[in-house]
């Protein structure tokens, strides 16, 4: 299933700038830098984040620096939605995206039908 990551949202004192205070690094001690409408390569955690912001819509750039993503709005948008897509980036769920069914305790018990018949062979022989 994964597990979420602690987010902090700070306003930045320029309109349309909010900072995210994360408890991951995701670049080290480097930066990188995304821009909408640009294509967004490699298979990093900090790529895939940019891809799922950029995806989220309404942004314009993307800044990230160790455990600190910077985002700058585009004109009209709120931050609405960005906290929760990056909260959940390393949230994974079985095939099919299925929540509810993560864990064998949560799986619906087998129904006695689709129960494989018992082996023949398995029973035990008959004495004299």
């Amino acid at each position: 299933m994964g597990q979420p990551i602690t987010v902090v949202e700070r306003r930045s004192s320029r309109p349309g700038i909010y900072r995210y205070e994360i408890n991951r690094s995701l670049t080290g001690m480097g930066h990188e830098r995304y821009v909408a409408g640009q294509v967004v390569e490699g298979d990093r955690p900090v790529d895939e984040l940019a891809r799922r912001l950029l995806a989220h819509g309404g942004i314009d750039a993307i800044h990230v620096n160790g455990s600190v993503v910077t985002v700058e709005l585009a004109r009209g948008y709120d931050s609405t939605g960005i906290a929760d897509v990056i909260r959940d980036l390393y949230i994974f769920y079985g095939q099919g995206g299925d929540a509810t069914a993560t864990d064998a305790s949560d799986a619906p018990a087998p129904d006695a039908a689709d129960a494989p018949a018992p082996d023949a062979a398995a029973e035990p022989a008959a004495t004299s």
